[in-house]
């Protein structure tokens, strides 16, 4: 015997199955409050991980490519004036050893770059719920932590394919940093040579950041109990903080 109490609408919405992992990237685009109210259902971050390492080396490669890591090396070592000025007095043999050195280390961390991204997604992710938890009371789990952040970093392919594409087109190999491999935030206007200080400081007001910070709050407020604008305004409010912190950082080894 049926329960009356049952109606049609909620008995559809219990047997709604969730959306696939094709669905929740496409959504993080288009309506990204259905991807992370899924993600409130079952938390995952491996896909999207996958994908954001597939196409940050698909910009190693290009760059290798078209640019190549002499090149690349040599844009990475000009922001820092001080090592600059070690190397350009050094012997032309040492010269040499300590730009071979120099392209070895940059290989290995872009190379590395999944384990970078993992590592630093990891901790921003708990302490962002640490953050929510114990700070607005609200009850999110670690693996919807970091499945949030994992989906809402998705728009910084967008940023990769742009930026694969600049190179292929012909950009300038001796302006490319993987910082700021396109034009995308306010440190375009300056040369980081120049004034690393103030391109540090300029590089984290960027369009693709800015989204990846929006769609967090989106992400938090959907597996939670908090506010849309209260998630988006404790995002902005760390991300703040760490533009100071890195902009000191930066100050110092100016």
């Amino acid at each position: 015997m049926s329960n009356p109490a049952v109606t049609p609408q909620a008995a559809a919405s219990a047997v709604e199955p969730g959306l696939s992992e094709g669905a929740r990237i496409v959504n993080t685009f288009t309506t990204p409050t259905k991807t992370f109210s899924d993600l409130k259902r079952k938390p995952s971050w491996f896909v999207p991980f996958i994908l954001l390492c597939g196409f940050s080396y698909a910009l190693i490669f290009a760059a290798a490519q078209k640019i190549g890591w002499e090149q690349i090396t040599e844009n990475q070592m000009r922001m820092n004036h001080k090592r600059m000025e070690q190397i350009e007095n050094m012997p032309a043999e040492q010269q040499a050893s300590a730009r071979e050195l120099g392209v070895k280390i940059t290989k290995g961390f872009s190379y590395g770059f999944p384990i970078v991204l993992l590592v630093v997604v990891v901790i921003v992710s708990a302490v962002l719920m640490a953050i929510f938890n114990f700070g607005l009371g609200a009850e999110i789990t670690f693996s919807q932590s970091l499945a949030v952040n994992m989906y809402a970093r998705l728009p910084g392919i967008i940023k990769v394919v742009l930026a694969v594409i600049s190179i292929y087109a012909g950009a300038a190999p001796e302006n490319f940093i993987f910082q700021e491999p396109v034009a995308s935030s306010l440190g375009a206007l300056v040369d980081p040579a120049q004034h690393l200080v103030l391109f540090s400081f300029l590089s984290y007001f960027d369009v693709f950041a800015i989204w990846i910070l929006i769609l967090s709050g989106i992400g938090y407020s959907c597996v939670s109990k908090v506010k849309r604008g209260t998630a988006i305004g404790v995002l902005a409010g760390c991300y703040l903080l760490w533009i100071l912190l890195q902009t000191g950082v930066a100050t110092l080894a100016a």
